[in-house]
């Protein structure tokens, strides 16, 4: 009896949102995937709105969890020309309930909460924010602007992210208000430059393959010799330098120099290629590859800052413990975790395969070992944790050590902040000297502060209705104000602000009209088109925030 064949089953396929989603997994995989579904974003919502809304729409499509938008007001005609979450239908209607109606039909897994307050009555409970990952503050605010600073102050002492934007005419602004440690593992480098072969520390098992695979190097067929992979020929070729070099490698750019053209010295040119590509491959990585590990200095300050202290605040405490661990390594090795990652090289691909479990293995152990050391520090430090650490999230910081960033976050500064803050004052005394800059974007964020304090002195949303001359006249009165703020915090960082003459501050202050001038002739007005592009620009800042991977924009 013949024996049947058994038709193997069939390969499992990418699931329905894999397909969805595919695109945007291959920036930010499943991790980031996860972190954007888990979070529940805050629209506090004024003016003509439309710049919120634009910003939802780019974090709708891509599946963020829950959206809410507070927006106390009613649908009217000027609406319809500029927010394209609304039709004739939507007049006189709350605008939240109809703008959330609309945007929940791009993305059917996304869930919308309307809320029809204005900003002061939402906050009046003060535990409305607790349950938010990330909040939104559209301007202008005018009346609200107090409500901006309660908002700023509960997001720092919480440790959640704050966006507060502009949008008017032809010109938007938008600031970004971190938590003061905002830890940022995957920051996706460069592939290039994350390559660590650790060729000047070879460790037993990479030593002997290198040995078992140029042991008789000259001796070995065209073939084989062209194939020898060419990290291989590097730790050949340096342990034959070491010998005549009182046993130390190639350090200054002259030594790496000659070590090169000693490389292309033992290719074989009597080929029918003329040349060998695993030898040209060896020459050209050895001003990359021959440098001794050092500490990047953002890892350093990480280090610096991963004290007991920061275990005990309660602030990222995963993030510390990790950070711990992987100095106790970095002081016991004089190196950080290897990645294991391998570039492309030539070479057979028995040979490629075999390197490459070398350094994976040896990436594994690095990552046990730090593991080990984060199981005994949870165990030393009581800090309240429900659960381990997650291997994973271990894993994913030994591979990326080199490229950690730690961001410290600052207070949004509004037209009520206090100008005489000494925390405030290098922000300030940089905008200052920016301001001599005609090239400077910052007349732009003057403008808007200088627009934001009048609207608080007029306790309004929009321009009073009077006429554009008088509108100007205080938005300049209020930029000469801010101006000379800015200038007082620079004369605290440098006495060289002291001898800035009435002038100077004149030059700056009609760098800013142009931008006076345009948020006037707008009159509180939003262009659709500014709102959008914004939308996008700062629903790119919030993704990176939520999902806590690439670096976002520094604050202002």
């Amino acid at each position: 009896m013949v024996k049947r064949e058994i038709t193997p089953p069939p390969l499992q396929g990418p699931t329905a949102k894999e397909k969805k989603y595919d695109r945007q997994l291959r920036l930010w995989a499943a991790s980031g995937q996860e972190a954007l579904e888990n979070a529940h974003v805050l629209l506090l919502n004024s003016g003509p709105g439309v710049v919120g809304v634009e910003i939802l729409k780019n974090l709708i499509l891509p599946g963020v969890g829950s959206f809410t938008i507070v927006d106390e007001t009613d649908v009217v005609e000027e609406d319809l020309g500029i927010n394209f979450f609304l039709t004739d239908n939507s007049l006189e209607k709350s605008r939240a309930s109809e703008t959330c109606k609309y945007l929940m039909e791009l993305n059917p897994d996304v869930n919308g909460h309307p809320v029809q307050h204005s900003i002061q009555q939402f906050l009046l409970d003060p535990n409305v924010l607790e349950k938010y990952s990330l909040i939104l503050f559209v301007a202008p605010s005018g009346h609200s602007t107090n409500s901006l600073d309660t908002v700023s102050t509960y997001c720092a002492g919480k440790g959640i992210p704050l966006f507060y934007i502009h949008s008017l005419g032809l010109y938007s602004h938008f600031s970004l208000q971190l938590p003061d440690s905002f830890p940022i593992i995957d920051t996706h480098p460069d592939p290039a430059s994350t390559q660590d072969l650790r060729l000047l520390q070879p460790w037993p098992e990479l030593k002997d393959c290198m040995e078992s695979k140029t042991r008789d190097l000259d001796s070995l067929s065209d073939h084989d010799h062209g194939h020898v992979p060419y990290l291989l020929l590097l730790l050949r070729f340096l342990e034959d330098w070491k010998q005549s070099h009182n046993g130390e490698p190639p350090t200054n750019y002259k030594d790496k120099k000659e070590f090169k053209s000693f490389i292309a010295s033992r290719a074989r040119t009597n080929n029918p290629e003329g040349g060998e590509e695993n030898f040209d491959e060896a020459a050209a990585a050895v001003l990359k590859s021959l440098n001794k590990p050092s500490l990047p200095s953002g890892l350093r300050e990480i280090f610096d800052g991963a004290s007991s202290s920061q275990l005990a605040s309660g602030k990222t405490p995963n993030f510390w413990l990790i950070a711990q661990a992987i100095k106790e390594f970095h002081t016991k090795h004089d190196s950080l975790p290897l990645p294991g990652a391998l570039p492309d090289m030539k070479a057979q691909s028995k040979d490629y395969i075999q390197l490459q479990n070398i350094y994976k293995t040896k990436a594994r152990q690095d990552i046990d070992e730090v593991t080990a050391a984060v199981r005994r520090r949870e165990k030393e430090n009581p800090i309240g944790q429900t659960a381990p650490v997650d291997r994973k999230e271990i894993e994913a910081f030994c591979k990326g050590a080199a490229f950690v960033k730690l961001i410290r976050g600052n207070p949004i500064l509004t037209s009520t902040s206090n100008h005489g803050d000494t925390s405030s004052a290098p922000r300030l005394a940089f905008s200052y000297q920016s301001l001599k800059d005609e090239d400077s974007l910052l007349p732009i964020y003057i403008a808007f502060l200088a627009h934001d304090a009048m609207l608080q002195d007029d306790n309004q949303t929009r321009p009073a209705e009077h006429n554009d001359e008088t509108t100007l006249k205080s938005l300049q009165q209020h930029t000469q104000t801010i101006i000379s703020n800015f200038a007082a915090a620079a004369t605290t960082i440098s006495k060289d602000a002291d001898t800035d003459t009435p002038q100077v501050q004149a030059d700056m202050a009609s760098r800013v009209k142009p931008v006076l001038e345009e948020l006037v002739r707008a009159g509180g007005a939003e262009l659709h088109n500014i709102s959008a592009l914004t939308g996008g620009m700062v629903a790119q800042e919030v993704i990176k925030v939520v999902t806590k991977q690439y670096v976002p924009v520094d604050n202002t």
